[in-house]
């Protein structure tokens, strides 16, 4: 399969992310996805205790964003645990959490320069886990890429020329500004990163880390309450993967497909935290 999406100004196409928010079934997704998230914010519970909830939201969304990276351990596990260094999956959750902290800190970065706020997030991730001189930058000539997930998928692995000059592209266009749907956007970024694979390790954590600052600096979710990686956990690496590749193919009916895919995450996801404010009214979390 060959990696075609770009979702780069070509020639006379200002706003390209405003397109694919036009895509077929894309407008139905963006609508879905906003009545979830109205709902979530609506519930009584967040008037008094918005708080709780984005505590529970970043340690289910850590958890999620580390099961599809191959450690899926339970939530209360995640819960209780405060050594995260024994063995590969306890690394592979420590960096997800790590990950979850650190990306509502980044939003005014990311507005500046996301490719610094990407550098920024893979060194929280990799920081005395990968060869230091890796650690914080895009990968070179020559460095291998650890990422077995999308391996899976066998979606072709960008030569740095080509991942440099694409994570110009994506972030000149969000620097810019668009018209897109947060959606969109969050789905583009999450699914440029992880075609790319920009850096040599935890390239899947800082992906979905990046979706979740664009969709709490968008304003879609500006408590960071609706943890999208709960959804694609739930949704199961499989589909994740087949979605992602309908993203790498570049053609708009794949582009649609991803886009759909990140809706009914944010969406389940969404659901979680309507869950986690049910049990905080009724006392029992």
């Amino acid at each position: 399969m060959a990696t075609n999406a770009d979702p780069s100004p070509a020639p006379g196409q200002a706003d390209p992310m405003a397109v694919l928010g036009a895509l077929p079934g894309v407008p139905e997704s963006v609508d879905s996805v906003r009545q979830a998230v109205d709902k979530v914010y609506g519930h009584r519970v967040m008037r008094r205790r918005s708080n709780e909830v984005a505590s529970e939201a970043a340690l289910r969304g850590a958890r999620g964003s580390a099961a599809l990276a191959g450690a899926d351990w339970p939530l209360e596990e995640v819960r209780r645990r405060s050594d995260f260094s024994a063995d590969d999956e306890a690394r592979t959750v420590g960096a997800a959490l790590r990950l979850t902290a650190e990306a509502g800190q980044l939003l005014s970065i990311w507005r500046q320069s996301p490719v610094q706020a990407l550098a920024r997030l893979h060194l929280v991730a990799a920081g005395g886990l990968a060869e230091e001189s890796t650690v914080g930058r895009p990968r070179l000539p020559g460095e291998p890429v650890d990422e077995p997930l999308v391996e899976i998928a066998e979606i072709p692995l960008p030569e740095p020329d080509e991942v440099a000059a694409r994570l110009d592209g994506l972030a000149g266009l969000l620097r810019a500004g668009t018209s897109a749907p947060a959606l969109v956007i969050g789905a583009v970024v999450h699914g440029e990163l992880l075609c790319l694979r920009p850096f040599g390790s935890f390239n899947g954590p800082v992906a979905r880390a990046a979706e979740r600052i664009v969709l709490v600096g968008s304003g879609l979710d500006p408590k960071s309450i609706c943890p999208a990686e709960v959804g694609h956990a739930e949704l199961g690496r499989a589909g994740y993967l087949k979605a992602l590749e309908g993203y790498a193919s570049g053609t708009p009916e794949g582009m649609a497909e991803w886009i759909g895919h990140c809706g009914r995450a944010l969406e389940l996801g969404v659901r979680e935290s309507v869950a986690v404010c049910e049990a905080l009214q009724r006392g029992a979390a």
